[in-house]
């Protein structure tokens, strides 16, 4: 588990979104990898032209710097508003929506239209940001006439999505070619087999536990906007 994040910190990290959505058992682990959690990157940048984060560069991030210059332990009770930007913001819902607009997500969260993504990349001299946050039906998609990539690899996101994943996979140059990840065909046991439905069910609880990370393009139902995962 530590392998697969150490790469750079998530928005689902944070000891409270694990403590409202997850169980305390082993509190000993538990507090140990919360600790891990709070000092890992936030972002990554690949031959200083390519920059990975999870979010999105939001209303306030505007430079490599301000995310360089973000303290550890990572404190999200001390209400950075470039902390949440990179973690929570989402790109606006297309090329022709410019500027800020306020995120469905939540209150105090927001999307960030193609001119910041521009914007952003000139004035850090890069060539490419890549994020996630976002379930995207084929696996990737891209935003800011290509300035923006959202990536997002695992397929059939919680069982509903019908979704194909991708891996990007960058070569001489930083030329970046996608790779899909095919949707699994349906299962060979019937719909009423026990595995079938257990396994089911047990998706169908998580859901309703923990509302998914929302599909990019579709309708999105009314979660409660109090809830940790939601804000």
């Amino acid at each position: 588990m530590r392998q697969t994040k150490i790469e750079y910190a998530k928005n689902h990290e944070h000891s409270n979104i694990i403590e409202h959505w997850g169980k305390n058992d082993g509190i000993w682990a538990w507090q140990r990898f919360n600790q891990l959690f709070n000092h890992l990157p936030l972002a990554a940048l690949i031959e200083q032209k390519i920059i990975c984060m999870h979010g999105g560069i939001g209303r306030s991030i505007h430079s490599v710097e301000q995310i360089e210059k973000i303290e550890r332990p990572i404190n999200m009770d001390a209400g950075s508003v470039v902390l949440m930007d990179l973690l929570w913001s989402d790109p606006t819902e297309n090329d022709s929506v410019e500027g800020l607009r306020p995120n469905a997500r939540g209150p105090g969260l927001v999307t960030f239209g193609p001119d910041r993504v521009t914007d952003f990349c000139k004035r850090n001299k890069l060539q490419l940001i890549i994020r996630a946050h976002e379930c995207v039906m084929d696996g990737f998609e891209r935003f800011a006439q290509g300035q923006l990539i959202t990536l997002f690899s695992a397929t059939n996101y919680c069982g509903t999505a019908k979704n194909a994943g991708a891996v990007l996979v960058i070569g001489r140059g930083l030329v970046v070619v996608p790779k899909l990840i095919h949707l699994l065909p349906p299962p060979l046991e019937p719909e009423t087999s026990p595995e079938y439905v257990e396994e089911r069910h047990w998706m169908q609880e998580l859901n309703n536990q923990r509302p998914p990370t929302p599909t990019r393009g579709r309708p999105q139902p009314d979660h409660d906007r109090s809830s940790l995962a939601y804000i």
